[in-house]
């Protein structure tokens, strides 16, 4: 019995003592050398983990934070060849006055007052050779009529032949159209000007789609346009406008129209309704109000037909 228990344990000593997964792995030789041998940095090898730091010489001041890394200067750029910065205050040769909306004010009607100060010209501080009296920037000089209806006609050319119209018509009156502008409560605005001229670099007409309450007056929309710019509309269809540039226009040749940086507010002016009848005092004007007020209607109208009567 005891020879056997002998050969069976002697098998079993020589493996757990044996095993060469234990000896070969990597982790068994760190924990050996970490734990029976210590030496300094200087006597071994380079080895990242266990290798000291070295300190740079000059270190940086440390930035705090909030403090935002301070962003290199950037050089100014340089325009293109053949373009030149307009030299301040610009100077332009349109005979009328630049007013924020042309269509929907009436230049014969002087303000009573201002809700700004008249020295803040929506143009900028010095950008412009007019000054700004708070509703409009006057022309500094009075141009000729003939020489500005020559100048026209001669951008125009020649009238457009049918085929040519229904041509450009076309090409234009669809709601796909990418060269459109959108005319809305405005009116016609100043800057609405120098977006028709860019439309007109690459195409011979442009489309105006009209919103809103300068429907009502569509005769003149029509006129300012065609005042203002120098067009002529080709198509009118409901709200509908095509505006043509003309066959001798040149894009090089436009006319220099500054831009509004800001919407201007709008002057007081006098009332529609004045509160007073002309011949009458307040008193009496007061008395014969009340007097229709308190009178019975005669007849009374719906709202379909309230907006019948506005629209003709």
């Amino acid at each position: 019995m005891r020879r056997r228990l002998l050969s069976v344990t002697v098998p079993l000593q020589t493996r757990t003592l044996f095993s060469p997964p234990l000896l070969t792995s990597p982790s068994h030789h760190l924990l050996s050398r970490s734990k029976t041998h210590s030496a300094s940095p200087h006597d071994e090898p380079y080895d990242p983990p266990f290798s000291p730091v070295a300190k740079a010489p000059n270190p940086k001041p440390k930035q705090s934070a909030r403090a935002p890394n301070p962003k290199p200067k950037q050089a100014p750029k340089a325009l293109p060849s053949g373009i030149h910065k307009p030299s301040l205050p610009l100077h332009s040769d349109l005979p009328f006055d630049f007013r924020y909306s042309y269509s929907e004010t009436d230049p014969s009607l002087r303000p009573i007052g201002y809700r700004e100060p008249p020295r803040f010209s929506p143009f900028g501080p010095g950008r412009l050779d007019r000054k700004w009296d708070g509703a409009s920037a006057p022309a500094t000089g009075e141009a000729a009529e003939d020489r500005v209806s020559e100048d026209r006609s001669s951008v125009l050319g020649d009238p457009l032949t049918e085929e040519e119209v229904d041509e450009l018509v076309e090409r234009y009156r669809h709601s796909d159209c990418s060269r459109q502008i959108n005319l809305g409560k405005g009116g016609v605005t100043h800057n609405m000007l120098e977006d028709i001229h860019n439309h007109w670099k690459r195409a011979e007409a442009v489309r105006i789609k009209c919103l809103g309450v300068p429907t009502l007056d569509m005769d003149n929309v029509c006129f300012h346009l065609e005042d203002k710019t120098g067009g002529k509309i080709i198509y009118r269809h409901i709200n509908i406008l095509l505006l043509y540039r003309g066959q001798n226009y040149d894009p090089k040749q436009r006319p220099v129209i500054p831009l509004m940086l800001w919407k201007p507010l709008a002057p007081v002016y006098p009332r529609l309704v004045p509160k007073v009848a002309e011949g009458l005092t307040f008193e009496q004007t007061k008395e014969l109000r009340n007097r229709g007020l308190n009178t019975p209607a005669l007849m009374k109208l719906s709202m379909l037909q309230q907006i019948l009567m506005h629209a003709a």
